[in-house]
């Protein structure tokens, strides 16, 4: 059920460049005459204009379709930050345990009691608005739960029979820790992949929204949310509905997929070997 939906939000992604060739409209190109009524605002839904404009009277379908090239980009890459992040420090206080394991605990509890966007609008704007600092952002703070998540998995089987064995074997620590251990933990760590996706596009969103993400005019679901809240109460109603609707199917969409994936590789179901 869930695939079907993923896909059409890969192929919109993918296809983005093609519907704007079809259409003849590019992401950013300003249609003053034909895109904007005699009031300035934008004009809605027509055989020209698919979803509608935006307020500079830029092609709304094709921007939406080019801010799901962003919101996909930020979300796999942040999630691999955030994942390889997770697994080393998991993997390294679960396992060394001692002053490791308090050291990075203490340092998850010191990030999980700062609020994530406080962090993240300081940073993006000391730095400045920039695509890949949001990538970076967002998945740097984002690796906490799943860490905790490895850690525990790997102090309740680090002590199993086939660690022993292998340490009897002669196996190394890190050996241990990416040949034995990974790979019995690996469910886990695909379950929590698969809904950081979503959490990390509402994150990229959020924070364009607040004007401290990607920066115009590149196509973005977050600043053009931003832009059409300012007009939804003069009956511009496409402006918002449209890449709002965008956001929602596409989080919604990775979500179901992340409980499919969950129900997939149950916990329960017995995964170790």
């Amino acid at each position: 059920m869930s695939m079907p939906e993923l896909r059409a939000a890969g192929i919109s992604e993918i296809l983005a460049p093609v519907f704007a060739k079809i259409t003849g409209h590019g992401p950013n190109q300003q249609f003053i005459d034909i895109g904007e009524n005699a009031n300035g605002g934008p004009v809605p839904p027509s055989s020209t204009f698919w979803l509608g404009t935006d307020n500079n009277g830029r092609d709304l379908f094709i921007r939406i379709l080019y801010g799901a090239r962003i919101s996909l980009v930020v979300g796999v890459l942040a999630t691999a930050i955030s994942v390889a992040l997770g697994v080393v420090f998991g993997l390294a206080a679960g396992f060394i345990g001692g002053f490791v394991d308090t050291f990075i605990a203490r340092l998850i509890d010191v990030m999980l009691s700062i609020p994530f966007l406080i962090i993240a609008i300081s940073v993006a704007y000391i730095s400045g608005p920039s695509l890949w600092l949001v990538i970076v952002i967002v998945g740097v703070l984002s690796f906490t739960y799943l860490a905790r998540i490895v850690r525990g998995q790997v102090i309740s089987i680090k002590n199993r029979e086939f660690i022993e064995a292998a340490r009897a074997l002669g196996a190394g620590p890190w050996r241990t820790m990416f040949v034995d251990l990974l790979p019995n933990v690996m469910a886990q760590v695909i379950v929590y992949a698969t809904l950081l996706i979503p959490a990390a596009i509402v994150l990229e969103a959020s924070l364009s929204f607040l004007g401290v993400g990607v920066p115009p005019p590149t196509a973005d679901w977050g600043s053009m949310i931003s832009d059409a809240s300012g007009f939804f109460q003069y009956g511009y109603w496409w402006f918002l509905l449209f890449p709002s609707l965008a956001l929602l199917t596409t989080t919604l969409a990775f979500n179901i997929f992340g409980d499919s994936v969950r129900d997939a590789l149950d916990p329960r179901a017995g995964i170790y070997v």
